[in-house]
């Protein structure tokens, strides 16, 4: 998986790559299913739902598509911060990581819900790595610390594979933003984690809307 998403570049991640949807099984307003179906009309050469604090929806199909990767969204609580950590590749079935799932559908879709909830971050980043799968910290810029290098630096002393440098903060959060894209770059180059990215897409991935 590390190496697959290695190959991927800026370019790709704007047009044919995209590592971040959400379906209805968390608050997406796209069935899952249907997801699948847009993203294989896009031709879209890897893509992942990654629905919040759950892995039902990947539960509901009988033949994953070469080209759509495992993945999960986790909200999780560190430091005064609620940092969202991304699950991809992981074991749908593994019992550690299903305990970190939530059985409630507010738990999945009411923020208020998700964030009383939220988990530890060492023990998503362990779970993710004994379920198979690469834990990427997501959109950065949001985070609230006065150095977002620090904060990067304890996700990686848990075990923080990747971290999400390409997403569409200019659309989808025009004011909750309190680092630079060149930030987020620089921390992955300096620490050799992977670069990922998505669009965070809660609509149809056919009209573009989020």
């Amino acid at each position: 998986m590390k190496n697959k998403f290695k190959n991927f570049n800026k370019e790709d991640f704007f047009t044919k790559v995209n590592l971040h949807i959400h379906s209805t099984f968390s608050d997406g307003r796209e069935n899952f299913k249907e997801l699948i179906k847009q993203a294989e009309a896009l031709n879209l050469k890897c893509y992942s739902i990654t629905d919040h604090n759950t892995l039902q929806g990947y539960k509901t199909i009988q033949n994953k598509p070469e080209n759509l990767v495992v993945g999960v969204e986790f909200d999780c609580y560190m430091d005064f911060n609620l940092p969202h950590i991304l699950g991809y590749g992981v074991d749908i079935y593994n019992p550690e990581l299903n305990k970190l799932t939530s059985p409630f559908k507010k738990g999945k879709l009411e923020v208020p819900k998700r964030i009383i909830s939220s988990r530890n971050p060492k023990k998503v980043i362990e779970a993710i790595h004994n379920a198979g799968g690469i834990a990427v910290l997501a959109h950065p810029c949001c985070y609230w610390c006065l150095s977002l290098d620090r904060f990067v630096k304890k996700l990686i002393s848990y075990g923080l594979d990747g971290i999400e440098v390409y997403y569409p903060y200019d659309r989808i959060t025009r004011v909750v933003k309190f680092h630079s894209r060149q930030t987020v770059v620089k921390i992955a180059d300096k620490y050799n984690l992977i670069k990922t990215g998505g669009q965070d897409q809660h609509y149809s991935l056919i009209n573009g809307r989020n």
